[in-house]
């Protein structure tokens, strides 16, 4: 199968959305799939991780704390900015065109064997643990799509099971409340796993450890961030481990949440090792971080920056980082589009406070019009709005128009940020 079909295939089979969203959730599918390839999740020991917010960032910097320590690292993670292949990585490269469709056509084998239709999501995960067990990673550091017990990427078994952080989000599916969502999470931990727990609300941290795994160590009491000062192209940070306080730790992402990843991250791969890091392993994992649309700065005159925050917590950081780390001299542009209401987005992403705002339709099924982000706009008391039918529009209208000093902001979903990153970039260069 070369890399077109395996596309035309993946959207055949996509159900509602591309992040591992389903009607009535079940592990049951890939479970069928994966038995009948060979088990390859079991393969190799995985650090398994979920949260409302900040799983990719703290998967990247898990990924390269463990190629610094020289192992070779399979990464997992959704949805793609760009292309489905940024979702598989072997030690921060893409599965190649050619692989992918390899590892497709044996996912649309195993369909025809089992009797199994898979999601898109189920059958772009079932295809990574294929992968990771035919190129022998050392590891793999996988990303939950949604949620946690019933996710498809919950059939690992992890050593390591990661919680960053629980806000409401994915409320249909579970809910009405934080406790609802975090019994959610709670199901990647295992019986076996150590569990890194970021969250520090004590009600939720008790449904952790009340899940039973073999540890449970809790950020707050036995590890945290013990510095976090703003620095230029990112963060400097001190952090405490159950172990050992780790100093003057640069992080090239931006916003101080970032901090409270690093040691999350930084603890889940210590507990790995069961050992303290080398200095050096640390600093160079750290300095070695990428994540692509997590507030990312595509240029500087003007600063151009896109943020795939698709919540209101995560659009409030968003918000938080760009007006109080960064201060342009000019106006202040905001490009936005979401797949939830935009007013509860609007106002976490402080929205009145931009000179101009430019609406626009997120390219999912469930893109909110860009007309109706531009009525919850002007409700909230923006007073220069403008309306788009996609994000490249509104992309082309905000470079236009667009002064040296100025600052434009691309946000509000991460198909937002995806579909901003290449018009904004050519701009930006």
């Amino acid at each position: 199968m070369d890399y077109e079909s395996a596309l035309a295939y993946l959207d055949e089979h996509a159900s509602y959305d591309k992040t591992g969203r389903v009607d009535s959730p079940s592990v049951e599918p890939i479970s069928r799939l994966a038995s009948a390839m060979g088990d390859p999740h079991l393969a190799q020991p995985v650090i398994h991780v979920t949260g409302t917010n900040g799983k990719g960032s703290t998967v990247q910097i898990i990924s390269r704390l463990l190629m610094a320590q020289g192992l070779t690292v399979g990464t997992y993670t959704s949805p793609h900015l760009e292309r489905v292949n940024e979702r598989i990585k072997r030690n921060g490269e893409p599965i190649s065109d050619e692989e992918f469709g390899e590892v497709i056509a044996g996912i649309a084998d195993m369909e025809a064997i089992t009797g199994v239709r898979p999601t898109y999501f189920e059958a772009v995960t079932a295809a990574a643990f294929r992968w990771f067990a035919d190129v022998a990673v050392d590891v793999a550091v996988i990303e939950v799509g949604m949620l946690g017990r019933w996710d498809a990427t919950n059939i690992v078994d992890a050593q390591v099971a990661v919680v960053t952080n629980i806000a409401l989000d994915h409320t249909e599916f579970a809910g009405p409340t934080t406790v609802d969502i975090a019994r959610e999470k709670a199901g990647i931990i295992k019986p076996g796993s150590a569990a890194i727990i970021g969250e520090t609300e004590p009600d939720l941290v008790q449904i952790f450890r009340d899940e039973g795994g073999a540890t449970t160590m809790v950020r707050g009491d036995d590890f945290e961030t013990v510095d976090n000062s703003l620095a230029i192209g990112g963060r400097a940070l001190d952090l405490r481990t159950p172990t050992t306080i780790y100093s003057d730790v640069f992080l090239p992402l931006h916003g101080a949440h970032q901090g409270d990843n690093a040691a999350v991250a930084l603890t889940a791969v210590e507990t790995f090792f069961a050992a303290p890091l080398a200095e050096d392993v640390v600093h160079e994992g750290f300095a070695n971080v990428e994540m692509p649309g997590r507030f990312e700065v595509l240029g500087v005159q003007p600063l151009t920056i896109i943020d795939g925050a698709h919540n209101p917590p995560g659009a409030d950081v968003c918000a938080s980082v760009f007006f109080d780390d960064f201060q342009p001299e000019g106006r202040r542009i905001l490009i936005v589009g979401t797949l939830r209401d935009p007013g509860e987005m609007l106002a976490a992403l402080r929205a009145d406070e931009f000179d101009v705002v430019h609406a626009c339709t997120a390219p999912s099924p469930r893109g909110v019009p860009g007309a109706d982000i531009a009525k919850a706009a002007r409700a909230l008391g923006c007073d220069e709005v403008y309306v788009h039918d996609d994000v490249e529009a509104a992309c082309k209208a905000a470079m236009k128009y667009a002064d040296s000093d100025d600052a434009i902001l691309a946000c509000g979903s991460i198909y937002v940020a995806g579909a901003a990153r290449e018009p904004l970039r050519r701009f930006a260069n």
